[in-house]
């Protein structure tokens, strides 16, 4: 199958991913408003908000009403972060059609990030699986760090297939793997995705790239080369890395479904209308965003002559 036939699938992550980082409070009815734009740009999934305790993530406090509130397209993945069972049951009474798991892959990002030991996660995510069991609710663990932790460096790449192996173990359907302060590269992304796939063929795997380096689209493009076809995005490069202050977010979306498009996949996605949802942003959040689509323009946005130009007199050559 060449690229230029393939079929992508590109999952939203700003309303989760990147709101939970916003210090300002997004109010309940603008973020239903945006997600039910999102919905009809062309996601594959949409990640809507997360169950995670109001203290912990006060800016999504409003998951439940923002869970009833939007208008459901059919064919879109409505996901939402669990981080345990008392999460897992506020999910399942809003119908929602995933949970996403989360833990780190390295000790010390784990310890620090969830303030628990990586087998701790476990047994707690274990349960979150049993909770969920016979609902009919699909299930995704997102692991973090998988191409490299802040503080331990690279993380083996037999320990990312374990883990993989355990939750593939325990009947999840999917995971993501995470470069969660951007520190992946390409050759080794390839590599990762390459035996990913050679060793679970049967989830789907999904890449979650952050551009804290630069390096996001270039890391999606090796991703490519080894079979990827899923990946999570953020509007607008929304997100942050808590161990790298002052850094981009996630990998744009508006950004990432251009460049795709221009080198012919089908990413299923209106690229014009994910930037219409883009430009709302910063009236959002009360701050621009990272997206340079957003203020460039697509490579096909032509601009006009300057002014006095079309006038000049023919400029000859003389020898």
């Amino acid at each position: 199958m060449t690229k230029q036939s393939k079929r992508l699938y590109l999952n939203e992550v700003a309303t989760r991913d990147g709101f939970q980082n916003e210090a300002a409070f997004i109010d309940t009815d603008d973020k239903i408003a945006l997600i039910d734009a999102l919905s009809a740009c062309g996601y594959a999934k949409i990640e809507v908000t997360s169950f995670t305790s109001p203290k912990a993530i006060p800016a999504l406090r409003d998951a439940e009403a923002v869970m009833h509130g939007i208008a459901r397209q059919p064919g879109v993945v409505y996901t939402v972060l669990v981080p345990n069972v008392r999460g897992a049951e506020r999910a399942l009474s809003c119908n929602v059609d995933e949970v996403n798991l989360v833990m780190s892959l390295s000790e010390s990002h784990n310890r620090a990030n969830l303030r628990m030991t990586r087998e701790q996660s476990f047994a707690q995510l274990g349960d979150v699986i049993d909770a969920m069991r016979g609902t009919g609710v699909a299930i995704n663990v997102s692991l973090s760090t998988a191409m490299g932790c802040p503080m331990e460096g690279d993380v083996p790449l037999a320990t990312v297939l374990d883990w993989m192996a355990r939750f593939a173990e325990r009947g999840v359907h999917g995971i993501t793997l995470c470069d969660t302060t951007g520190m992946a590269y390409p050759s080794q992304v390839r590599e990762l995705c390459e035996r990913s796939r050679a060793q679970f063929d049967a989830l789907e795997l999904t890449l979650h790239f952050h551009n804290t380096r630069g390096m996001a689209l270039a890391n999606t493009l090796a991703a490519l080369e080894a079979g990827i076809v899923r990946f999570d995005a953020s509007l607008g490069g929304l997100g942050g890395c808590p161990y790298a202050p002052g850094a981009t977010g996630n990998v744009c979306t508006e950004e990432l479904v251009h460049m795709l498009e221009l080198d012919g996949y089908d990413t299923g996605v209106n690229l014009a209308a994910v930037l219409d949802a883009s430009a709302r942003l910063p009236a959002l959040i009360g701050h621009d965003v990272p997206s340079q689509i957003l203020k460039a323009g697509r490579r096909t946005d032509l601009h006009p002559l300057p002014g006095g130009v079309q006038g000049m007199p023919e400029q000859r050559a003389f020898s």
